[in-house]
């Protein structure tokens, strides 16, 4: 599918209904051919449980591909980079508008963005449920 975002990932768990896919997102210079020297290359492991109808036809160990519609995926990106940083500019700007301090600006506004990530982390069952991940085999 053209529409989707998608990651190589390896099953490590089948349950009822689900199955956990382990994939590794690496940081763009991790193909660099200097990634070893430089120690700047990051990658980490993280899980995803996807919902599936029949999870014996999954093998632990198999590897597959785990799927999430672009707009889910550009909603993902919304709330996550673009909206805070809009909020941190309008807070800048209002509070050196009103001729507040530049440390106490950059403080509120650091507490402003935290405070939304914040409500977005008690909020995240709720947005999760706008997310549907699926399974397509390599």
């Amino acid at each position: 599918m053209a529409d989707a975002v998608s990651h190589k990932g390896r099953i490590v768990a089948a349950d009822k209904g689900s199955v956990s896919v382990e994939i590794i997102s690496e940081s763009a210079c991790a193909s660099c051919h200097a990634a070893g020297l430089c120690g700047l290359t990051e990658s980490k492991k993280k899980t995803v449980v996807v919902p599936v109808r029949d999870p014996g036809a999954y093998e632990i160990g198999q590897e597959v591909e785990v799927c999430l519609g672009t707009k889910a995926g550009m909603k993902a990106v919304l709330l996550s980079y673009v909206l805070p940083v809009l909020f941190l500019l309008i807070l800048i700007l209002s509070l050196s508008k009103i001729g507040l301090g530049e440390l106490a600006t950059g403080g509120i506004s650091l507490l402003g963005v935290a405070g939304y990530y914040l409500v977005l982390y008690f909020f995240r069952d709720r947005l999760a449920e706008g997310y549907e991940f699926y399974i397509r085999e390599r």
